[in-house]
């Protein structure tokens, strides 16, 4: 690989790093404790040295509303068993609604082929108070649960709102899960209340999902109320449901919140469950606050009246994160649709009709556009964006030269890497430090995150075991079942016991910026060196005719190896000799002969889970030999006909 000095495609001005969030907090730590840092690095490195100190700071710095003081911001002796600010309650809800305001909207929303529709911060709180009264009226308390079945929609941000103001515990699905999928997720917390769509809408189709409702229905037993919400049709078609409108129609309701313990969980979240029962990864509501407002006005430098988009379901992470936007007084907007109609720039006509200030899309959306030849700044009035965010799997170099030659050229790109496990980032953007083509800017504040080998020696511009050595709040408290956490345990603290292993390949430059080389349980092992499954992909996507591809590495009797690539062409194109030297070529290139796949196969289709991860642990289960059943969770898939093909392919190696 070449070890030259990358690019710097972006550099914060003078005014950009004055005005930004972070350096009023470096700011106020100075007048307010006596710190003063010389730059971002040092300030992290004070952040991850003194945990208890920092996590006070950012608790007094937003001025975080305790019903009831903390005795100890941190108690405990090693991860998992800590606990943060011990004795407080507060409400995560209450802070939302602290940054209310006349001025701007607090939801901007857009159906896809429809006019966009406005809810004022009054309309919201009026809706959410509604709907509060409704839930308590049907016996919902603190601790209860409430799940949903529901797209990108306002509604799914007032029922969390709503749940949130009770200290009941949220959880959602996206209406493209199946039923076995849903089921699989929710019947684990035993919900008390359904809220649940007839269908969606995507790609200019409409999906009729009342069958899966109901059968959703029949599969958990611990439902005592379900509300529909007609999104494809004017009347409601579930029997002994509650329409919607029935739960928001109350207008003297007044919202109240229940103060709640730091610890108290707000929601639940999911692993992507491609080999078993997902985990139900529980967060707390203290835990999510402080990292929620953290993360978002430091390392998205979100402001009061910015307007904040992401494209993404109410079953991934990040939809749970948009909310978090609101902590700030941000405006979020919220799409409900394929990011691809009627065309690849839907979006980025999105972004310039509704004057859209941070952008947040996926690697993959950023390549495809990119592979499309668009250029969103020539053919749209971008003059609103300040940043463009990207995680979901890591932007190769040629996504970030892409943003900045077409789309914008000052814009500030964020790659960032986190994931359902702490419903953040643990690293991203920085406003005060330039941009290098294809890598992260830095690590969070409050995140020890740094590069392991398999002894727990620390890295530096080598690939490692991503891993935490510190607590952070939004780590999970629990997941639910788990009572001895042992789920847990073996998820995180197997490998380096009290050190957090994320499952991800990081490299940390010499410079403080990071590369995240793809996930650590799919690396390739050629002949004692570790390939992360990223560079491939990202090597491979230089070329045009290749629309997507996967790669495995299959270890042998013989103490051989086999590592297939396969890859789904283009319309019109060929897999021929001429094709596999050129793939070939390339990865030779970009990195060694190791990274040259001993097979090129042409493939319809790539198995992805329903949260868009690449399956290349079933899949490389299947080529050794495991039947389908056994080697992926069908119901966690978006596309499950695909693996026929790997079934079919390992009888022949």
């Amino acid at each position: 690989m070449n070890s030259n000095t990358p690019n710097v495609l972006w550099t914060p001005s003078a005014d950009f790093i004055n005005d930004s969030n972070l350096k009023h907090f470096q700011d106020w730590l100075q007048v307010n404790k006596q710190l003063t840092f010389k730059d971002y690095d040092a300030l992290w490195q004070w952040s991850v040295e003194h945990v208890e100190e920092f996590w006070q700071a950012i608790s007094e710095y937003f001025d975080v509303k305790f019903h009831d003081p903390y005795s100890k911001v941190l108690a405990g002796d090693k991860m998992p068993d800590y606990q943060w600010f011990t004795g407080s309650t507060l409400n995560y809800a209450e802070h939302i609604f602290r940054n209310k305001s006349d001025q701007h909207p607090a939801i901007i929303f857009k159906q896809e082929g429809t006019h966009t529709h406005e809810i004022s911060w009054a309309e919201l709180e009026q809706q959410v108070a509604s709907l509060t009264a409704y839930l308590k009226s049907k016996g919902v308390r603190k601790g209860d649960r409430v799940v949903a079945f529901i797209p990108n929609i306002p509604q799914a941000t007032i029922g969390f709102l709503a749940t949130c103001s009770i200290g009941a515990v949220w959880s959602s699905c996206s209406p493209d899960f199946g039923a076995s999928s849903v089921v699989d997720r929710f019947q684990q917390i035993e919900p008390k209340v359904l809220i649940a769509v007839d269908g969606y809408c995507y790609g200019g189709k409409s999906f009729d999902k009342t069958g899966v409702v109901s059968e959703i229905i029949k599969q958990l037993p611990s439902l005592q109320t379900v509300i529909e919400i007609p999104y494809l049709n004017s009347e409601k078609s579930l029997p002994n449901s509650v329409s919607w409108g029935e739960t928001i129609s109350k207008i003297d309701e007044v919202l109240k919140f229940e103060p709640l313990e730091f610890s108290h969980p707000i929601w639940v979240l999911y692993s992507s469950g491609t080999t078993g029962q997902p985990k139900a990864i529980t967060h707390s509501q203290g835990g999510v606050l402080l990292e929620h407002l953290k993360y978002v006005s430091f390392h998205n430098d979100v402001k009061k009246g910015e307007r904040y988009f992401w494209f993404t379901t109410t079953g991934w992470m990040m939809w749970n994160f948009v909310q978090a936007t609101m902590l700030c007084g941000a405006t979020i907007v919220l799409y409900d649709g394929s990011p691809a109609f009627p065309d690849i720039t839907s979006l980025w006509e999105l972004a310039a009709d509704l004057k859209i200030n941070h952008f947040g899309t996926s690697a993959p959306f950023i390549v495809a556009s990119m592979k499309k030849g668009v250029q969103p700044g020539q053919q749209f009035d971008l003059s609103a964006l300040r940043s463009i965010s990207s995680t979901g799997s890591p932007l190769p170099p040629e996504g970030f030269e892409w943003i900045y030659n077409a789309v914008k050229k000052d814009v500030w790109l964020c790659s960032m890497s986190g994931g359902t496990d702490v419903c953040s980032a643990f690293v991203g953007g920085c406003p005060t430090e330039p941009v290098f083509e294809g890598e992260i800017q830095r690590r969070a504040l409050g995140c020890a995150m740094y590069a392991f080998d398999d002894f727990g020696k620390y890295l530096t511009d080598e690939v490692g075991e991503m891993v935490v050595t510190k607590p952070m709040p939004s780590m999970p408290i629990f997941f639910w079942n788990d009572p001895k956490k042992e789920r847990y345990q073996e998820s995180y603290f197997e490998m380096f016991p009290g050190v957090w292993r994320h499952g991800d390949w990081l490299q940390i430059t010499n410079r403080n910026t990071l590369i995240i080389k793809g996930r650590s349980d799919a690396t390739l092992n050629r002949h004692g060196v570790r390939i992360g499954t990223a560079e491939i992909y990202q090597s491979v996507s230089k070329i045009t005719e290749i629309k997507d591809s996967l790669v495995v590495n299959i270890e042998q009797e013989n103490g051989g190896h086999f590592m297939p690539l396969f890859v789904i062409l283009n319309d019109g194109e060929e897999l021929n000799d001429d094709l596999v030297k050129r793939i070939s070529q390339q990865l030779k290139n970009d990195f060694t002969p190791r990274h040259v796949p001993d097979q090129v196969i042409a493939v319809h289709d790539i198995p992805y889970t329903i949260s868009g991860k690449k399956m290349e642990a079933p899949v490389k289960k299947i080529l050794m030999g495991k039947p389908i059943e056994k080697a992926a969770n069908l119901g966690a898939m978006r596309n499950p006909e695909s693996l026929k093909f790997f079934t079919d392919f390992a009888r022949g190696i």
